[in-house]
């Protein structure tokens, strides 16, 4: 498709958190390396401020609980979307909203190209009887074929990075000691699957917070995550809540400015990678071969459940599927050997 540089780009990416941090460094490439098109980003107001800083980039939020809703809404929004004059859609979701706003589209004859999400490729990875186990063609790969086929390439190695922000005056709302270094704990995720267990966490919350070298910054959300992350924050003094303090965009701020962020196979993973922040992810029944590490990560940032002990890992691409026997697979992940880990990571980049 011969598309000229001053085109205007509707990408559609509406969540979910990680997915949308994902879109970043794909993003950024396009707009270096073809610096006179706009891109305008469809995506959920609560993920928009992941965008603020990306020229020629502006959001359009889509309220798909509200005006948006059902058929009728989206509808609606198609003809909001019609009125800021996009030349092309870049589908990077691929759902049926999605598919249905590219229906509305084709009365437009506005070129409406979707992600290959590879669904085939990925029951395949999680069959217990695959044949072997390779990785999968990667979500930022996905993303840039999309570009591709609307005539923007971009190679993984034009791809980008946001660059980090100022502190925000808000983080010593949570009490930080200054002189010590700054390290993101971020230990949920959408699915137990993908959580390494809560006792082994506070472990490795315990020994890193007795070294007394690091102010750790706890991330979560929901009423239960933050009621944990209270119960640490009041039981180990270098344990400092973000969660229910700071705005996401603060958080933003502040993840920007981490050394390290240790996560699970989770949005706060791709949060930090985007900043180019040295992230160490935990996994379960999910693995990196599915497409989803975080973007431009060393391979060793990735602490495996063993698979010796548990041969059908990857059980799920998501995070919500394992079959009997696979509930404890982080288990065979030591809180030792990832504060050993968390260490490395951290010399290795100073």
């Amino acid at each position: 498709m011969a598309i000229n540089n001053s085109t205007h780009i509707l990408v559609i990416r509406l969540s979910a958190m990680g997915d949308v941090a994902m879109t970043v460094p794909v993003i950024l490439g396009v707009i270096k390396k073809y610096p006179q098109i706009k891109i305008t980003v469809l995506t959920k107001s609560f993920t928009a401020p992941i965008f603020a800083d990306i020229p020629n980039v502006s959001v359009f939020k889509a309220d798909v609980k509200g005006k948006h809703k059902g058929f009728k809404g989206l509808w609606r929004l198609y003809r909001e979307l019609k009125s800021l004059d996009a030349d092309v859609v870049a589908d990077l979701h691929n759902v049926l909203r999605s598919t249905i706003l590219k229906q509305f589209f084709r009365f437009s004859s506005i070129p409406f190209i979707q992600i290959d999400k590879g669904r085939a490729e990925k029951k395949e990875l999680i069959n217990p009887n695959r044949v072997s186990l390779q990785p999968l063609t990667s979500t930022f790969e996905r993303y840039a074929d999309v570009f591709n086929k609307l005539g923007y390439p971009i190679a993984t190695n034009e791809m980008g990075f946001l660059s980090s922000k100022p502190i925000p005056e808000t983080l010593f709302d949570l009490n930080v000691t200054k002189g010590m270094m700054l390290i993101g704990i971020a230990p949920f995720a959408a699915f137990q699957g993908k959580m390494y267990p809560l006792p082994l966490m506070e472990k490795v919350i315990k020994i890193l917070n007795n070294t007394d070298k690091y102010n750790i910054v706890l991330f979560g959300g929901g009423k239960k995550e933050i009621e944990v992350l209270n119960t640490w924050e009041q039981q180990y003094n270098n344990c400092h809540k973000a969660a229910g303090i700071l705005s996401f965009s603060d958080e933003l701020n502040l993840i920007s400015n981490l050394k390290l962020m240790l996560a699970m196979d989770s949005g706060n993973a791709h949060l930090a990678a985007m900043y180019g922040v040295p992230t160490l992810t935990i996994w379960g029944i999910t693995h990196p071969y599915a497409g989803f590490y975080p973007f431009s990560q060393p391979k060793e940032n990735a602490l495996l459940s063993d698979r010796n002990k548990y041969p059908a890992i990857p059980t799920s691409i998501y995070g919500n599927k394992y079959p009997e026997g696979y509930e404890n697979v982080m288990e065979t992940i030591s809180p030792e050997t990832v504060v050993a880990k968390v260490i490395e990571v951290l010399n290795s980049n100073i």
